[in-house]
């Protein structure tokens, strides 16, 4: 494991940033309709229910990273392949999200350029950050981290000062009763972002001062869904139910309308450039977590000798996993009830033997 550590300000602000990431943008949540905002509000509240399964875990084993519990919980031999698969989903879905990026800027401002060179450009900036070291990627998310409130702000101020907002479109609420709503939390929201946020258990052992790790999850996760939320209710409040769910990058396309003076206009960059950080901390995250996890599993000296080779495969993976953007749409659905075992059953298994497990101990010392 790295000798680093990186503070609390700095854990918020990968943490807030990573549960962003592509949620602000994509379509997400609309399948709920016009109660969708609640559905996220929902997946919140299950979100902090994860967080105290996760939190469990890390308390039991504060100096290893995810990979090194998952030895201790279920045996050095399976253990290591299952913690070799959670290497691989990280590094499957970092490449997701730079494939997610690289479609929206080919689709909206780079239109002649090959969808290589973006995702090749991308990766190489990834890898010389984390090649300095996650304190350098904490301290990176520390500044940009106010570029993106401040970028937020100025995006919402103007979508409500244009006049197209209209938040009768959010009502009637509850038009179709509590079951698409809870559907859409359990099938769309709770594994993304939520549930993704497993792959900071192999980031919790560099906290200078653990004994916050609590407050800074569950700061990070309240602030993240209240802000997915509004959005939710603004993009409709703009475009109306009906454009919201056909539209792929609803929120692009609610600040694209923006129009003051006809002298304001075109501010679809502070869209793209809000994407383009949030996507890159948190395919950052995931590359990290896979090259310090393979190197845990493979027992290595330093996760930097094998950070480039692995970068080539995020790449390749960006590249590969689908021929055009429907088609990865349709995968990231099927994802969704694939995701729910390794970041939901699996943790909540550990943490049943773990306590099993201290149980034992107990007895065998009162014996």
């Amino acid at each position: 494991m790295e000798k680093a550590k990186i503070s609390v300000i700095q854990l918020f602000s990968l943490m807030f940033i990573f549960e962003m990431g592509t949620a602000l943008v994509i379509n997400y949540g609309a399948s709920a309709g016009k109660d969708a905002w609640l559905s996220i509000l929902l997946a919140t509240f299950g979100g902090i229910a994860l967080f105290f399964i996760y939190y469990f875990l890390f308390r039991q084993y504060p100096n290893l990273v995810f990979t090194g519990y998952i030895r201790e919980v279920f045996g050095k031999h399976f253990g290591w392949i299952l913690g070799l698969l959670y290497c691989l989903q990280f590094l499957y879905i970092s490449g997701r999200n730079i494939r997610e990026l690289g479609d929206l800027l080919v689709s909206s401002i780079l239109s002649e350029t090959p969808l290589i060179a973006i995702n090749l450009t991308l990766v190489l900036v990834m890898c010389y950050v984390i090649h300095l070291g996650i304190e350098v990627v904490g301290r990176t998310a520390e500044v940009f981290i106010v570029v993106l409130i401040l970028l937020g702000a100025a995006g919402n101020f103007l979508v409500i000062v244009s006049g197209n907002v209209d938040f009768h479109q959010i009502r009637p609420f509850l038009e179709h009763g509590w079951k698409p709503i809870l559907t859409t939390v359990y099938s769309d929201l709770l594994i993304f972002p939520f549930g993704e946020m497993i792959v900071f258990l192999m980031l919790l052992p560099y906290l200078n001062r653990p004994q916050l790790a609590k407050r800074v999850w569950l700061a990070a996760v309240i602030s993240s869904g209240l802000i997915l939320s509004w959005m939710f209710v603004l993009n409709t409040s703009v475009l109306g139910i009906e454009v919201m769910q056909r539209s792929v990058f609803p929120t692009l396309t609610a600040v694209g309308k923006v129009n003051l003076f006809n002298f304001i206009e075109r501010l679809d960059a502070i869209v793209v450039f809000t994407l383009l950080i949030t996507v890159f901390f948190k395919a950052s995250i995931y590359l990290y977590a896979a090259v310090v996890g393979i190197t845990d599993l493979f027992k290595l000296n330093n996760y930097r000798q094998i950070l480039f080779p692995i970068g080539t495969i995020v790449i390749f993976l960006s590249l590969a996993m689908a021929s055009n953007f429907s088609e990865q749409g349709e995968e990231g659905a099927l994802l969704q009830y694939v995701m729910f075992a390794p970041n939901i059953i699996t943790p909540l298994l550990m943490l049943l033997v773990s306590i099993i497990r201290n149980r034992f101990k107990k007895k065998k010392k009162m014996n």
